[in-house]
């Protein structure tokens, strides 16, 4: 664990995000269960811990200074990213990971139960069908989404998610110009930002896109 703490530790300075020791740890841990359930359940397609540090953890990391509110819902999250790095980075929001495959989410609950991770709430689903009124009517101030969909189709069909000041947080690799232009009235994009990753990960961007209110 010591190797991988050091690597995560060059990574994290390179991206400027100081975390808490034990809140490294368990980021450790966490690709290590991911690693051990891959032998059986395949989640992820890296099957060397070490490329999980930067392919899972810092390309999940490096939006964290770009989330502000506190209720969060991470579609298509898979084995949890980037809501399992992005919780344990912001105690303090709250993070509902939906995915659609069943040993996903029951990785990530032993993910919750042995890291003691209160602020992530797994979610068997589909976005499309998502119930707000499930979940107290819930109002999220952002829906992340890495490799989950097209920008067209991310907002279509999280349209029943969305209220009038949720923002849309879409992990990208390089800028595809007319998949931007494809984002229709109804929204507008707010932001895009290059962000500054390990030279493995090649281009990565964050699209940042809101309702268009007036």
């Amino acid at each position: 664990m010591t190797d991988l703490i050091e690597k995560l530790n060059h990574e994290l300075f390179n991206i400027d995000l100081n975390l808490p020791e034990k809140t490294k740890i368990k980021l450790i841990n966490f690709i290590l269960l991911m690693d051990k359930w891959n032998k059986t359940y395949n989640l992820t397609s890296i099957r060397n811990v070490d490329q999980m540090v930067n392919k899972h953890l810092i390309d999940s990391l490096v939006v964290s200074k770009y989330l502000k509110g506190g209720n969060y819902i991470d579609v298509g999250t898979g084995p949890g990213l980037p809501g399992i790095p992005l919780a344990l980075a912001n105690p303090d929001k709250t993070f509902f990971l939906m995915d659609s495959q069943t040993k996903r989410i029951n990785f990530i609950k032993q993910v919750k139960r042995e890291l003691d991770i209160k602020n992530i709430h797994p979610i068997l689903g589909r976005c499309e069908n998502f119930d707000k009124s499930q979940y107290n009517n819930i109002s999220f101030d952002g829906i992340l989404s890495r490799a989950f969909a097209s920008l067209e189709d991310m907002l279509r069909l999280c349209e029943n998610i969305c209220s009038d000041n949720t923002l849309f947080f879409a992990l990208k690799g390089q800028l595809d110009e007319e998949e931007l232009a494809s984002v229709n009235g109804q929204y507008k994009i707010i932001k895009t930002i290059r962000l500054e990753v390990p030279k493995d990960l090649g281009d990565r961007h964050l699209i940042i896109v809101g309702k268009n209110n007036g």
